[in-house]
């Protein structure tokens, strides 16, 4: 059929009639009463008045491309980008003979790409970024565009193995394929691509080693590989890119050292070696060989050997970022340190094995941001001049042997927001001037020798949201100004000195979730305003000199899922209800005063019982004095008898908050098990798992239990009883599962572990019979970041769980979280190691790109297992759910939709809460989704902490739960 401007007019009429025009755009312009070469975004030949270019980005339109625009016949420009459109790419787009220029990323077009684009042979560019598109590229002989220039599919779910055929198209300058689903190998035809500039594979599935061969790419400029499952070593060849400026190799299984050939590379800018196997020193001359180096990532490898490459590193002038954290380097932080680029920024060297003092030049980088040493060897005094770096905002010094005063001057830094040196040999007084930092979040000095009082301008820190003072020698009160920290969310005061009434300013802190005050010598009575501390997790108040009756008020705590009460000088009735339902001795024990609990080996009340007060308490002591003098003296003697006691029991605990956890563990027989379970009976059955099953049991005592049975007749069965053995006595935690007792001889291995009466989260998930709201999904999944991060960050010794799933994440009574199942759980050797082999794998759907393929672990695989379990409590979609076979995912599908689309994906039940502001919910929905992207990012580079995710999650909850009415 003949084309003419009337089949241009049909066919653009007909691309209006299929897209949808939200703005207006079109409508207003788009009319017959004036030529349609006139029309918003359409260019037209002069002579002929032919339709030449279509070019409507950044308009919002939504619809799908008609497949008419194939009649535009003098079409040699389209370009729809920045839009919402959908649907396919029409194959008839292949029947232009004139087009040059096609681009249509950043929209939600799906289904593959046509393989009649392929025989375009003017097209020069194609740009597919960011859609939904899936299949493969055509194989080698159909793929041949000769003057093409740019290809650009990245982010979209395209699969198969990259064509060899890409190497013909010998006018390619800039290529990319990254994030997609690509396997196979580096196709070594690439190499031809003599013009290229910019090649971007990052983000596949690629296998197979690095082609030597790519030297050939002179001009190449930037290089990115990263996120594959690439192995062998580092090609030589790489060194001969002498045009490259950005070469990112990380998060792959690369072994071997850094090769030296890789300085003749002098042009790079950004050198990403990160998250691989990489052994060997660092190239000392690496500074020198590379000056126009602005980031160097060599984090998360073997590298060993010492810092003297930092000497070198003073040539780079314009070294914005430094990672050299989670590896194997050795001695002394050099002095040369100082000379580094003023324009520095990071400097990450956490996780190694660095002796020696902090070199006091290092205060030199006033441009500095973050500098993170912790889990060294580090000796010495913190160098006051440290405290001119007035820009910094995290300083973490965690786990080494630095001792000494802390600087007066540090109050000088006024941009800190985190400041974290526990677990050092810090002694002398806390400055004061810390107090007048405003935007501080989060102050730990734990387990040091700090001694004089805590400083009263700590109480006007109102952006703390964590305050971490345990196991040093801190004395004198609390003042009623505690109660100024309206935002505290972790106060952890035990261990110390601490005396004089607890304040009932406390019960204002609505925001604090734990709330540690044991092992001091506070006195008086447990204030009633502790009621009002609404969204309390732990509360812990053992081992002081506390009196008088426990609040009736603690029962109504409805989050309050640990109490420890012990070892004071409690009495009266114990409250009923809330968290008395379900307590043990151990969390009473040691008031010989209390009553009303038999079950707990505490008497019945007497009828005449009254609830103790401080009034009718001197009254009593008034009688008693005056009956006899010999009394007077005698009471006298007991009481210094009670003081010593008191302090020596502190003085043996002041090591650790609680006491440990392993006495606590009771003897249990094989034969109580069997009475326990009735022989182990299927009506006691609670689940079946790899390695045994799991019954219900009630020990001789009257105390219901799981009880996990290990089958003997599997080798692997027999590892995971002894790592999850290990992991649960080295760990107490409110939300991790509390281990009871452990049975082990020839016939059997069993775990007696805490019982929890309300199951699984998966059985809350996909029970046709259970509901969970949105608040109840976002505090589950607090415990449980706050489980992850206490394993990953606050225990002496590292525990990674590596099968993070809903049917690990067990519900107690009051629906508070607590993650279980620790059989393949791994220890990191303290600080010393970064990663760990694991012979054993985890979940499918749930294992980090890295665990996968290479079997090691770090904290980064329980982050990403975290991430995706939050995608899948929010669209109650299983990653593993038929939906996303194939190339697609659980993340893949959340990734697309978010932002805009998020409620068409989340689980519908969260949207039919009438109560709820839909406005907050929505604001809740987009946040919570976006930190399950953050956490399961492929890189574990990429990956936020745990330690962050719990600070944010909390702000997550606190923003939701402001606007909605409270129960």
């Amino acid at each position: 059929m003949p084309h003419n401007n009337s089949t241009d007019l049909s066919a653009l009429l007909a691309f209006k009639a299929a897209i949808d025009d939200p703005t207006g755009i079109l409508a207003s312009s788009w009319t017959p009463n004036i030529s349609f070469c006139a029309w918003t975004g359409i260019s037209c030949s002069h002579r002929r008045q032919r339709v030449t270019a279509l070019i409507l980005n950044n308009m919002s339109l939504q619809g799908t491309i008609s497949p008419h625009l194939a009649n535009l016949s003098f079409l040699s420009h389209l370009d729809l980008h920045n839009n919402s459109l959908s649907g396919p790419i029409p194959d008839t787009l292949g029947r232009l003979p004139r087009l040059r220029w096609l681009s249509l990323q950043r929209n939600q077009l799906s289904g593959p790409i046509p393989p009649t684009i392929f025989n375009m042979s003017l097209l020069n560019t194609i740009n597919l970024f960011h859609n939904n598109l899936s299949g493969s590229l055509p194989k080698n002989h159909s793929f041949f565009l000769s003057q093409l220039r740019l290809f650009v599919v990245e982010s979209n779910q395209l699969s198969g193995t990259i064509p060899s055929s890409l190497g013909r198209c010998l006018d390619l300058q800039f290529l990319s394929l990254s994030t997609n689903h690509f396997t196979g190998t580096i196709p070594v035809e690439l190499t031809n691509l003599q013009k290229l500039i910019v090649l971007y594979l990052d983000h596949n599935k690629l296998s197979g080693t690095i082609p030597d061969s790519l030297n050939n790419l002179t001009k190449l400029t930037d290089l990115d590989l990263s996120a594959n499952f690439l192995n062998g070593e580092i090609p030589p060849g790489l060194g001969g890119l002498q045009s490259v400026q950005w070469l990112n190799l990380q998060a792959n299984s690369l072994t071997g050292p850094i090769p030296a050939s890789l300085l003749n590379a002098s042009m790079i800018n950004v050198m990403a070696l990160s998250s691989n196997i990489l052994t060997g020193p660092v190239p000392i001359e690496l500074g020198k060989a590379m000056p126009l180096l602005t980031t160097l990532d060599l984090g998360a490898n073997r590298l060993s050997g010492g810092l003297d490459f930092i000497t070198s590193l003073s040539n780079c002038r314009g070294l914005e970022k430094l990672h050299v954290e989670f590896n194997e380097l050795d001695g002394v932080l050099p002095a040369s340190v100082a000379n580094l680029s003023s324009n520095l920024l990071k400097f990450t060297a956490h996780n190694n094995h660095i002796i020696g003092q902090i070199p006091a030049g290092l205060g030199n980088l006033s441009s500095l941001l973050v500098v993170y040493l912790m889990f060294n060897e580090l000796t010495g005094k913190i160098p006051t001049a440290l405290t001119r770096m007035e820009r910094l905002q995290e300083l973490d010094l965690v786990g080494n042997r630095i001792h000494g005063p802390i600087p007066s001057e540090i109050g000088q830094l006024r941009s800190l927001g985190i400041v974290s040196f526990e677990r050092n040999l810090l002694s002398g007084s806390i400055p004061a001037s810390l107090g007048n930092i405003s935007g501080l979040q989060l102050l730990s000095f734990a387990a040091n020798s700090l001694s004089s009082t805590i400083p009263h301008s700590f109480w006007n820190l109102s952006s703390l949201l964590q305050l971490g003072l345990s196991s040093n020698s801190f004395e004198g009160s609390l003042p009623p100004d505690v109660g100024n920290l309206k935002g505290i969310e972790l106060m952890d005061l035990s261990a110390n000195q601490l005396s004089g009434i607890i304040p009932s300013a406390i019960g204002q802190l609505q925001m604090l979730e734990v709330l540690d005050m044991s092992h001091n010598l506070f006195q008086g009575p447990i204030p009633q305003t502790l009621g009002g501390l609404i969204s309390i997790n732990i509360l812990n108040l053992s081992s002081n000199d506390l009196t008088g009756a426990i609040p009736e008020s603690l029962a109504n705590l409805r989050y309050l899922a640990d109490l420890n009460l012990s070892f004071n000088r409690l009495e009266g009735k114990i409250p009923n209800g809330g968290i008395f339902s379900n307590l043990t001795i151990q969390t009473l024990r040691g008031n010989a005063g209390l009553c009303g609990a038999p079950k707990l080996g505490f008497p019945p009340c007497s009828s005449n019982a009254t609830v103790s007060n401080p009034r009718r308490g001197q009254h009593v002591l008034n009688v008693a004095l005056s009956v006899s003098a010999s009394v007077l003296v005698l009471v006298a003697c007991f009481g210094v008898l009670l003081v010593f006691l008191a302090r020596r029991r502190r003085k043996k605990t002041t090591a650790s908050t609680d006491p440990p956890h392993v006495n606590d563990h009771r003897l249990i027989s094989y034969h109580e098990l069997i009475r326990a379970t009735d022989d182990f009976s299927e009506a006691n059955l609670l689940g079946r798992g790899s390695f045994g099953s799991v019954f219900k049991g009630r020990l001789d005592d009257g105390l219901d239990v799981a009880v996990k049975v290990l089958n003997l007749e599997m080798e692997a069965a027999s590892r995971s009883f002894d790592a999850e053995c290990r992991a649960l006595r080295m760990v107490r935690h409110r939300n991790l599962i509390k281990i009871i007792s452990t049975c082990s001889n020839l016939d059997v291995k069993a775990l007696v572990l805490q019982y929890m009466p309300n199951g699984s989260l998966e059985r809350w998930l996909y029970s046709h019979n259970y509901c969970l709201s949105l608040p109840q999904r976002i505090n589950i999944m607090l415990d449980v970041a706050s489980a992850l991060e206490y394993l990953h960050h606050h225990h002496p010794q590292v525990v990674l769980h590596c099968d993070l799933k809903p049917s690990n994440v067990l519900l107690d009574e009051a629906m508070n979280a607590h993650v279980g199942d620790f059989g393949i759980a791994k220890l990191l050797l303290g600080d010393s190691k970064s990663m760990v082999s694991a012979s054993t794998q985890g979940t499918i759907g749930y294992i980090a790109p890295e665990y996968g393929s290479t079997g090691r672990v770090s904290i980064s695989v329980d982050v990403y297992s975290y991430g995706i379990l939050l995608l899948e409590i929010m669209t109650r979609k299983k990653p593993t759910d038929g939906m996303f076979e194939g190339e697609s995912s659980l993340r893949k599908w959340v990734f697309e939709a978010h932002p805009d689309a998020v409620l068409d994906i989340v689980d519908n039940n969260l949207l039919k809460d009438e109560h709820a502001d839909p406005i907050t919910r929505h604001q809740c929905l987009l946040a919570s989704l976006e930190l399950g992207l953050l956490c399961s990012k492929d890189s574990p580079k990429d990956r936020i902490l745990m330690k962050d995710v719990v600070p944010r999650l909390h702000k997550i909850k606190k923003n939701y739960l402001s606007k909605q009415p409270r129960a």
